[in-house]
């Protein structure tokens, strides 16, 4: 698979890397076999790239991780994990002493001295805007207990304060078919600053796998039940804060004019891999086999024009008004 210069970090990684919430919990249950099972087929398939949380099941994908690192320490990987979201979400909250707690349990639970990269967890508007923040995550660089860091973001006028941080190293967003603001603005800026930008929620919740009908449930437990309304966090994480009903009929449209050498999926993660300032595109795994799928889209030759445009056309038609001045 390709790899690419993951920003600031200089780190090597794969163009198509994974995302771990699923490993962690809000997707339903996933044993701690399967999740290391998807960590294996992953790697096999040329990922390199893993994306995790300190609060993905309380650290559970952030230990799982670790106890797949320590039985193949010949695998070269990029970890990345997220904090700030244990604790109530105002300003208050983001201070080094709380930055040194977060880190030390992320250190353990994934089994590293120096954590490759740390975002800051989608925190609150005004945490972009402070100097003492950034003068912290700068101490943590200075102390030797992250290597780099990062932000993870709802949305792009956060991103664009990140980018312009000279110690930002990297910026996740959320882009797929069904959100593409961050093109206008966000990827641009990352580009000339040389920031690196990771990808998320690319199938917008497994909307653009064109597997669901109007009449798919998910289990009690699972975000796409109970976050539909935004009752837990963002609404823009669940299936990219569009309908769910307007979603499956928009993505078997696209689906039907994916190339016949793809999956809907693969052609939707393609996409956004291909697009000009994404270093990685983080599609989540529950199951060996959707690992190796999502990990074969690395590997896509260029899509078709026509593709593309009709990600457009779908889009202006669709889900601009609604969500292009929300995120």
């Amino acid at each position: 698979m390709e790899q690419r210069i993951l920003g600031r970090t200089g780190r090597s990684v794969s163009a198509v890397g994974l995302g771990t919430w699923q490993l962690g919990g809000d997707w339903g249950d996933v044993s701690e076999d399967d999740a290391l099972a998807v960590l294996d087929a992953s790697v096999e398939a040329g990922v390199t790239f893993f994306d995790t949380a300190d609060v993905y099941g309380d650290g559970r994908s952030e230990s799982i991780i670790g106890r797949f690192r320590a039985a193949r320490p010949d695998v070269p990987l990029t970890i990345a994990t997220k904090m700030g979201r244990r604790v109530d979400q105002i300003p208050e909250n983001y201070v080094l002493e709380n930055f040194r707690a977060w880190t030390d349990r992320s250190r353990r639970n994934l089994g590293m001295e120096t954590l490759d990269l740390v975002q800051l967890h989608c925190p609150p508007t005004a945490v972009f805007h402070s100097d003492e923040v950034f003068d912290a995550l700068d101490t943590l660089v200075d102390d030797g207990a992250i290597a780099s860091y990062g932000v993870s973001v709802e949305q792009c006028d956060q991103a664009l304060a990140a980018i312009a941080r000279s110690g930002t190293a990297t910026v996740q967003i959320i882009l797929n078919a069904f959100r593409l603001k961050p093109l206008d603005e966000v990827l641009p800026a990352a580009a000339e600053a040389g920031v690196g930008v990771i990808a998320r929620v690319p199938l917008a919740s497994g909307l653009l796998t064109a597997r669901y009908g109007e009449g798919t449930t998910f289990a009690a437990n699972d975000h796409r039940s109970f976050n539909r309304a935004g009752d837990a966090f963002d609404v823009g994480e669940t299936f990219s804060g569009i309908d769910f009903a307007e979603g499956v009929e928009a993505a078997q449209d696209l689906a039907a004019h994916a190339p016949a050498s793809l999956t809907p999926a693969q052609a939707a993660i393609a996409w956004v891999a291909q697009q000009p300032g994404v270093t990685t595109v983080i599609p989540g795994a529950r199951s060996v086999a959707q690992a190796r799928s999502n990990a074969a889209a690395g590997d896509a030759g260029p899509l078709p024009d026509s593709y593309s445009r009709l990600v457009r056309e779908i889009y202006d038609a669709r889900f601009r008004e609604l969500v292009h001045g929300r995120w």
